[in-house]
């Protein structure tokens, strides 16, 4: 048998591996280091150009290309602002505080907001929390109409449940007083084309647009009170536009901006505005009095979408405030019964002889009506049930708080 063969000597077989030499790697080390350097600078000269930049000192504007005419959206948009902007006017507030430990008395901004003029006596509508601050006539109002002109206002009369106050200006001079066109808001509709101009973040007459993105909301304001029957709106309502008006495609106004649903307070896809035919009662009311002084019935409706769902036509009650009239009188609420089941609350159809068909119709005729009087109301009890029937109940109104 022959031996197996291999290379090189037999000790060397069983030898330990050879370390490895330090200058070696060091040499092959700047090796790579200096090529690396010239690759760099071989690279950085063909890309970097040789020549400046040329200057020609003949330049001239580019040609510009015509446009066409403006689209008719956009003209009627243009036409609604320059129609509409002068009725809407910026309010501040501010109040005489003293510095402490000093005698100097110093005027302090309190709030800032939008407002529209009214009529052609002065009146400045704007909401309620625009003005807050001077409510109680300790500060300073002052109105800057669209062609800079500023006035100091009085207050006529607020209405915090409906967030809705009215100023006057009554030496007012100038082309820039235009009271604006007042619309309608029953007959509102899911999708339809609304415009907002105001004075957001202090930017003068400011035009956002959107549509109508719901109707009957309910918010908390400020104060805590539940304010009903809102309009919502996707139209950007930031602050300072509080109090600015919310106008139709006619340019009529058909709500007053009043209210961001945003954590932050800043615009965040959703804005509310109190209904015109809500402003309009309660603007005429405070130009009357200086205050509301009327009776409430002490309900809130559902919203109109369910109506729509369930395709009845009035005003569903959906709560009843605690120790109201409507609650004294024997109205009935929807509920969830014992068994999860919905159980419909009564349908208002009629008050004293007059159609009812949504919370607007309500309000105006509590408008129609003072504290004491007796009010009939028919409504449809037992509502899509075999149960459903017409029932007629008195209410004695009492004076809202």
């Amino acid at each position: 048998m022959e031996p197996t063969p291999h290379n090189g000597p037999p000790e060397a077989a069983n030898s330990p591996p050879s370390q490895p030499n330090p200058v070696a790697f060091l040499r092959l080390f700047l090796y790579c280091l200096v090529a690396a350097f010239c690759g760099a600078w071989v690279l950085s000269y063909w890309t970097t150009p040789s020549d400046k930049p040329s200057l020609n000192p003949n330049a001239e504007p580019r040609t510009i290309t015509p446009r066409g005419d403006l689209a008719a959206d956009e003209k009627s948009t243009i036409e609604l602002f320059e129609n509409s902007a002068n009725s809407v006017v910026f309010i501040t507030t501010s109040q005489q505080v003293r510095m402490y430990g000093s005698a100097k008395v110093s005027e302090m901004a309190t709030g800032q907001g939008s407002g529209f003029v009214w009529d052609e006596q002065g009146h400045i509508v704007t909401n309620y929390h625009v003005v807050k601050s001077i409510a109680n006539g300790s500060g300073t109002a002052r109105v800057t109409f669209a062609d800079a002109s500023t006035y100091v206002a009085t207050i006529v009369g607020s209405s915090p449940e409906h967030d809705l106050a009215v100023l006057q200006v009554t030496n007012f001079q100038g082309e820039a007083f235009q009271p604006i066109q007042v619309g309608e808001s029953a007959n509102l509709q899911v999708g339809q084309k609304v415009f907002a101009i105001g004075n957001p973040f202090g930017f003068d007459h400011t035009l956002t647009t959107g549509v109508i993105s719901g109707l009957g909301r309910s918010i908390e304001a400020e104060d805590g009170r539940q304010i009903d029957d809102l309009i919502q709106t996707d139209a950007a309502i930031n602050p300072g536009n509080s109090g600015g008006p919310l106008l139709d495609s006619s340019g009529r106004l058909i709500g007053v901006n009043s209210a961001i649903y945003s954590p932050s307070g800043a615009y965040a896809g959703i804005g509310f505005a109190i209904p015109v035919d809500t402003v309009n009662s309660v603007v005429t009311e405070l130009i009357r009095h200086g205050q509301i002084k009327r009776p409430y019935l002490g309900v809130r409706v559902a919203p109109p979408t369910i109506n729509a769902r369930l395709g009845i036509e009035g005003a569903l009650v959906a709560e009843i405030v605690p120790g109201s009239p409507a609650e004294k009188a024997g109205f009935q609420p929807t509920i969830i019964s014992a068994d999860q089941q919905v159980v419909l609350g009564d349908l208002i159809i009629q008050m004293d002889d007059k159609p009812i068909k949504n919370f607007g119709d309500i309000v105006q005729k509590l408008f129609d009506h003072k504290v004491g009087d007796t009010l009939r109301v028919k409504v449809i009890r037992g509502l899509m049930t075999d149960k459903q029937r017409e029932i007629e109940l008195d209410v004695d109104l009492a004076e809202s708080t």
